[in-house]
């Protein structure tokens, strides 16, 4: 094969590699409340927007404490009871009980019919 047939062979493979990866969706995260970053009032719940519809059982979210005003201690995890909104899209965290001043780290991982695992991490403050 001659350097110019190599090279657009290896163009066209590298196309089509791109051309059906593009074609494969994952889920993204539209929004959340609360916000990446923000401080808020004690959430009695916490929502993640997506921009397409989840699989309950493979969707979810960890909470985890982080730092509290005044006090040194490890992290601590947040039980929190998580679902899927009745809209498909959204992720609801609950947690068992009210959250303390402080701030707290939101892993949360989702799954739509692609099937493929996404991730992803935030921060917020409760005053």
């Amino acid at each position: 094969m001659t350097p110019v047939r190599t090279l657009l062979a290896a163009f066209g493979l590298a196309t089509a590699l791109i051309s059906g990866t593009a074609a494969q969706a994952h889920p993204k995260l539209v929004s959340s409340t609360p916000a990446a970053d923000a401080t808020v009032e004690r959430p009695a719940r916490i929502e993640l927007r997506f921009n397409e519809t989840l699989v309950n059982q493979f969707s979810g979210i960890d909470l985890v404490m982080t730092d509290m005003p005044g006090m040194k201690m490890p992290p601590m995890k947040i039980a929190v009871d998580t679902s899927v909104g009745a809209d498909g899209k959204t992720l609801v965290a609950v947690p068992k009980s009210a959250l303390h001043t402080g701030t707290y780290k939101l892993d949360w991982h989702a799954v739509t019919a692609d099937t493929h695992r996404v991730n992803g991490t935030f921060n917020f403050k409760v005053k």
